[in-house]
Order: C-alpha cells, then structure tokens, then sequence
C-alpha cells in the first residue's frame, strides 16, 4: 500500500472512532496504533485485554484471531519481514504473555521489529499471584529490545509512540508494553505526540568518512576480496547498494542465511551461502581471502562454525554494522564502520576504487561451475531437493517463501534462488520449530498480491498448524509445501553422522494424514509421492484461489549436503553421498 493509500486508510479509520473528551486507556492505545499506520493487528484475547478487545469491537482496526499466542506472534513476526514495518502482537497476562516469549527471543535473534501488547493484572494485584499473573516484563527483559509497564493512562501515548520508534530504528527488535487492566479501564485526555526523542537512545547511522577512506584503501588493495552480507541489508533496504559496491569493486559475494535475497541469486558475483550448509565456493573464497568485509552480518557460529583460529584467517576483517555492540564481538576487526548500511554503502560508492581481483573473481566462479551444489536425483523417490527446485522453477523464483527449521530450510536456503530482499522469510538465530506457517499468514496479509509459499517439516508444521484455521475463515491464500520424511530429519542426520545411527526419538510415526487434517479446516489439500504427482498437484495448489496443502512425501533417509561439523573448519567439508 503506498503512502497516500495509507493516509486515507487512517483517515477513514479516524472517522470511525467517536470524538469524547476523554478516553479509556484502551481506546487510547486503539487510537495511537491508528496513528502509527498499523494495518493489522495479530492476537487472543483473555481476561486481562478484554477492555482492549471490547475496543477492538468497533473494527476501526483490523485483527486476526490466531488459535496460539504463538501462532499470533510468529504471524506478525512474517508480517514485519515481509513489509519491514513493525508487526503488532496482542496477549492477555499470564499464559497468553507466556505463549508470546519463543517468538519475542526469535524476533529478538534476527533483528525484527515488533510492537508486543499484553495485559496484565490489575496494579492493586500485582505481586499477590493473582489468577493469570506473570511478571512478563521480568520474564522478557534479555530478549527484548525495550520494555514497558504502563502504570498511568497518561503516559500511554508516549509510552507508545516511543516503542515503535525503538522497535524500528537502529537495529530493529520486538519491545513490549505490559497494560495493567485497571489502567486500559482509566480514562485521560488523548494527544499523540508528534515526535519522539529518547534520552540516551540515538542510534548513529552515518559512517566516520576517515573509516571510508580505510575501506577504500583496503580494496585498492586486496586481491582477493570477499563480502561477506547479512540480514543487516536486508533490514536497511540497501540491496541496490550492495549490487553497486560489489560491481564498482569487482568484489564477490557470500549471503548468509539471513541475508539471502539480499543480492540476487543469480548474478555472477555471487558464490552462494557460506558455512555449515554453504557452498564450496562461498566456503573457500572465505578461507582464501585477504580481505573479508562483513556487511549487516554477525559472525555468528553457524558460519564461522565458531572456530575463529581456522575462519579467514588470512584476511583483513571490516566490519559494517548499525549496532556498535556487533563489532568485535565475534571477529577481530581492523576496519570497524559503524552506521546504516544503506547509507556506509551509499557513501562508499562515490569513490570506492575497483579491487586488483579479476583472477580471483575467475578462480571463486570457477569452484561455483566445477563443484556446484548437487544431489542423486530418483524416479523412484521423491527427493527434497528436486521438490523446492520445482517450487522455484514453477514460480519463476516469484514467491515469498517462508520457512522452519532443520532440513528443508537448508534445502529451501541452497536450490531456491532468491532474486530479491524480503522474500525469503526464515528463523535464523533461534531456529524455531513452528514458525514457517504462521509466518506465512503474516506475510500474505502484508502481501496479499505476491505468491506466499510455507514449506515445512512434518514436524514442525504439527506445532502450529491450527492457524489453518485462520486462513480458510480469511481465505488467505498461502500455499504450504509439506517436506514430509516422517521424522526430525535433521535431528535424525545428525544422529546417523555423529552418533553412529542410533536414532533416538525422531520417529514422527502417528502424524495425521495432512491432506485429511487440511480439509477439516475446510482447506483444499493434496498428496504427492513421485514426480509426475508433484507437478501436477502443485499446480493445481497454485491455480487455486484459497490456502492450500500439498504433502510431498520424500525421501526420508535423504541428507544435507555440504555439511562442516561444529567445531570443524570450512576446510573440512562433508561433501557427502553424492561425490562416491
């Protein structure tokens, strides 16, 4: 929706609240989430938030009724991937707070930024145990950017407005605000603030010019340079940027796990996913690199598989980032730039010279040719890796794909080659079972236009899959894309690599049969078990104008391969059955 469509959308939505002199504070939280251009408010409601709901009443603001906190907050979460806006989320106190926390620590992990409404007990009964009480704000303090407990119905407009400030400026994250229900029933006069300074909070955006001036030298330089991007530039839009730096400089690209999407998959200069489900050419070109620049990205354990001794160790580190605290963290950094990514990148351009790297960029694109990723193709089974080929291909890559975790992410992650940011929504830092479908829904409401697909584990769509609920009664037209190998597939790969094939407790037999569970729901859905079936399901999924369920049943012995031990060096790489 563009500016002026949102414009009249809060006008029009203005016009549906009565004018009073004063207002409950829970009308006044109505009207402050108006101002900010909130479309779509994802929740369940309790004893705690009914003077909230009971504004809700009047639908001058959307909301979805998810059937789990969870599955409430993991929509808004792909809601805020998707439109880089901030999700809002809405729980009662106690368990309804509670159900909210995996989802507060995963969009805390990855840089997401939401607005997270609760209730809580009335402030004469907090600290009694009353019935549904829960210190959320103490529960949630590590994994949340910022928090709030409302004590006066005045400072709720601030309080508010501050948030989403918070929630969506520097490095974005999830920030809470806990409304006691004596405060939602108090009443006050309403002003929204026009503007928001914080006291101590002034996130720096705009790089040192002496630190450009390094860069710049840094590459003149390098021979063999690498960048290294994160979600970081997805976050700050600066996927033109990158392109340009990376072209000007004639430097190749690696994208983590969060940065995928960020430069697009099928230009020349990228080498794919590094660490330890990467590419042998993004693997290597960071163990041979003299000059490593980090771009919106962590240094986290899963690509640098936290053996720093054995990681680029020949290469001078820079390190770009918005959040000082980021840098030398995890890496020894010689060039630290501190600022928004999109503006270092956009400084950085205007004179940043091209690397003496024509060589290199022949050898790093010659190991991409020569060892591409690659799996035994089966007529006789379905193998996953074909199946999100297929999705890819069946699209032509326009898709916003959302994920969970284990197996298929990392499938998804090497055969799905995103072309662009914001298209690939997955939980990266925390890896949360559970998340991928809901996620969905939030990324279809944001886009209801664009082809959203959900693919996920047998496993991890039996933690969330009530919220097909939700998208038959809405019709919202997801499509989920079932890896269904009958087990933890990850968990299993790792218990026949290093555990000597003694398979503990990843035996997913029981499941229901998904096309049945599907269409309990009222939610079309179809079963595949070889080539010719998946194709012609598939497009009938995508033909079809509501949610809808394909079951790809795979292979369930089949691997992730490349594969780098933990504690292994990106020199070690387990290329698997594939090379015999």
């Amino acid at each position: 929706m563009g500016q002026t469509a949102v414009t009249v959308a809060k006008q029009t939505e203005k016009t549906k609240l009565p004018k009073k002199e004063e207002y409950t504070g829970s009308e006044i939280l109505l009207r402050c989430l108006i101002e900010e251009g909130v479309e779509v408010a994802f929740g369940y409601p309790g004893g705690a938030v009914l003077p909230i709901y009971d504004s809700l009443y009047h639908g001058a603001l959307r909301h979805l009724l998810a059937r789990h906190e969870q599955g409430a907050i993991h929509a808004a979460d792909g809601y805020a991937r998707a439109t880089g806006k901030p999700g809002v989320v809405i729980a009662t106190s106690g368990p309804g707070a509670t159900n909210l926390v995996t989802g507060i620590a995963n969009a805390q992990m990855d840089s997401i930024p939401l607005v997270c409404i609760t209730g809580n007990v009335p402030q004469n009964l907090i600290g009694t145990d009353a019935f549904q009480e829960a210190d959320i704000v103490g529960i949630t303090m590590p994994i949340t950017k910022h928090s709030y407990l409302v004590t006066d119905v005045n400072d709720l407009p601030r309080t508010i407005k501050e948030a989403f400030h918070i929630a969506s400026t520097g490095r974005p994250g999830p920030v809470l605000i806990d409304i006691p229900k004596d405060v939602s029933n108090s009443r006050a006069t309403y002003a929204y603030p026009e503007s928001v300074s914080i006291r101590g909070y002034q996130p720096k955006t705009d790089p040192h010019p002496l630190q450009l001036s390094r860069l710049h030298q840094a590459v003149a330089e390098a021979s063999k340079p690498v960048i290294l991007a994160g979600g970081g530039v997805v976050t700050s839009g600066a996927e033109k940027e990158l392109i340009a730096f990376a072209e000007k400089a004639g430097i190749p690209v690696v994208t983590t796990l969060m940065g995928l999407g960020a430069f697009p998959g099928q230009h020349p200069l990228w080498l794919g996913m590094p660490g330890m489900h990467g590419t042998y050419a993004a693997n290597h070109a960071l163990l041979e690199s003299d000059l490593l620049i980090g771009i919106g990205a962590r240094f986290d354990d899963r690509v640098t598989m936290g053996r720093l001794d054995k990681f680029a160790t020949n290469a001078k580190i820079v390190h770009i980032d918005i959040d000082p605290a980021e840098i030398g963290k995890n890496m020894d950094t010689f060039i630290p730039i501190v600022g928004d990514v999109k503006k270092v990148l956009a400084a950085a351009n205007r004179d940043v010279p091209k690397s003496p790297s024509d060589d290199w960029i022949e050898r790093v694109q010659g190991w991409s040719r020569e060892i591409p990723l690659r799996f035994q193709d089966s007529d006789e089974v379905l193998k996953p890796q074909w199946v999100i080929r297929h999705l890819h291909e069946s699209t032509g890559g326009d898709a916003i794909v959302t994920t969970d975790v284990g197996q298929h992410q990392m499938w998804v992650a090497q055969y799905f080659q995103f072309a662009r940011p914001r298209s690939f929504i997955t939980s990266g830092g925390l890896g949360t079972m559970g998340f991928g479908f809901p996620a969905a829904v939030g990324a279809q409401v944001a886009k209801p236009d664009q082809t959203v697909i959900s693919v996920t584990g047998d496993g991890g769509f039996q933690m969330t899959n009530q919220e097909l609920a939700v998208t038959a009664l809405a019709n919202i037209p997801v499509k989920v894309a079932i890896i269904n190998n009958q087990n933890l597939g990850m968990v299993r790969q790792w218990q026949e690599v290093f555990y000597k094939k003694r398979y503990s407790e990843v035996d997913l037999s029981g499941s229901p049969d998904f096309v049945k569970l599907a269409e309990s729901y009222g939610v079309k859905a179809w079963q595949a078990k070889n080539k010719e079936e998946a194709k012609r399901v598939w497009r009938e999924a995508l033909d079809h104008p509501g949610p809808a369920v394909v079951d790809f049943w795979v292979n369930p012995e089949e691997n992730v391969y490349p594969m780098v031990a933990p504690g292994s060096g990106l020199d070690e790489m387990i290329m698997g059955d594939e090379d015999k």
